[in-house]
């Protein structure tokens, strides 16, 4: 990324997550939802997180920002390793990493208002007195589109964009660098999503923000995105500017998903890629690369050895041994 500076360095991150049998575990047996997962995030950028359902995109946005800890590895947040810091100093970085959620009913307390929604975490600061609270309350409101007369109503009295509306205005109350988003217009009509994702990247622009957008759609992340990542059974297989991603993927997944994307233009024609079989288990990946049970270019190599990303031209990374050196592993 030349000369941007990082916001967040995430190094070696995993989660995994032991499997019970009964009431006793059983050893060595294990989910590894996100399996050694390494890449920067840039300040002022949108790092786009795309992969099929159960490869591992909302448990690593929810290791980022601390609401789960990981099994191993480091998150680093402007120089400082916060995987390692104790609640009362995690604390004062609470104020700079937030979260947006998927379902905006089910993160909003049903039985508070919008005001004490909004409110609770300015309050808890101790820096603004009351009268000074609720300008505070009013101007973040009107930052994503809602009128002062919201203060006094419930979230279910609001339409689902208004909600996530709500979510993102509560996110922003603390002034935040970064914001991870997971599936943040997943739950939303298709009308409603642009107006959401129009409404992020004004606030970016307006407020400095960096953003992890985490997401199963493709199109949406190609809104939205500067950079993308492409998580296959809790791994990065490919990442890299957008337009490399999209005009020129390597890997076989990312090239499969890719072919996926409805096309509205229909002089461009695609290809359709279609996997064979469904995704292994998290709890037993194949050997060598996890995708090569699927992939329809796997050789001998892949059923073995397991790819490293490997930084190609313009930025471009990719796990796959058919961009790789020799098999020399005879």
């Amino acid at each position: 990324m030349g000369d941007k500076e990082k916001l967040l360095e995430i190094r070696n991150l995993k989660k995994y997550f032991p499997i019970k049998k009964g009431l006793i575990k059983g050893r060595g047996n294990q989910v590894k939802a996100v399996d050694d997962v390494s890449f920067n995030i840039y300040k002022g950028e949108t790092l786009g997180i795309v992969g099929e359902s159960g490869s591992g995109k909302s448990t690593l946005g929810r290791m980022i920002v601390r609401l789960m800890d990981a099994t191993e590895g480091e998150i680093v947040f402007e120089g400082t390793n916060i995987e390692h810091l104790g609640t009362r100093q995690m604390g004062a970085f609470r104020k700079e990493i937030q979260m947006v959620f998927q379902d905006p009913f089910a993160s909003l307390n049903p039985r508070m208002r919008v005001g004490q929604l909004i409110g609770e975490p300015i309050a808890i600061q101790k820096t603004f007195n009351k009268k000074e609270r609720a300008e505070k309350i009013i101007d973040i409101l009107g930052k994503v589109g809602l009128t002062a007369e919201a203060i006094t109503k419930f979230p279910h009295e609001f339409s689902g964009g208004q909600r996530q509306r709500i979510g993102i205005a509560r996110a922003l109350t603390m002034n935040p660098k970064f914001i991870a988003a997971d599936e943040p217009v997943s739950a939303l009509d298709v009308s409603v999503q642009s107006q959401v994702l129009n409404l992020m990247q004004d606030l970016q622009d307006e407020l400095n923000l960096t953003y992890l957008f985490i997401s199963h759609d493709l199109s949406v992340v190609k809104h939205i995105s500067d950079r993308v990542g492409v998580m296959y059974l809790g791994r990065i297989v490919e990442i890299g500017p957008k337009k490399n991603i999209y005009d020129n993927p390597m890997h076989p997944y990312t090239q499969a998903l890719l072919s996926s994307i409805p096309v509205t233009n229909f002089d461009g024609k695609r290809e359709k890629i279609y996997l064979k079989g469904e995704p292994p288990s998290p709890s037993d990946p194949p050997k060598g690369c996890a995708f090569h049970t699927r992939c329809p270019n796997a050789f001998n190599r892949c059923r073995i050895e397991r790819p490293e990303l490997i930084l190609h031209d313009d930025g471009q990374s990719v796990a796959c041994h058919l961009y790789s050196a020799p098999f020399t592993n005879v």
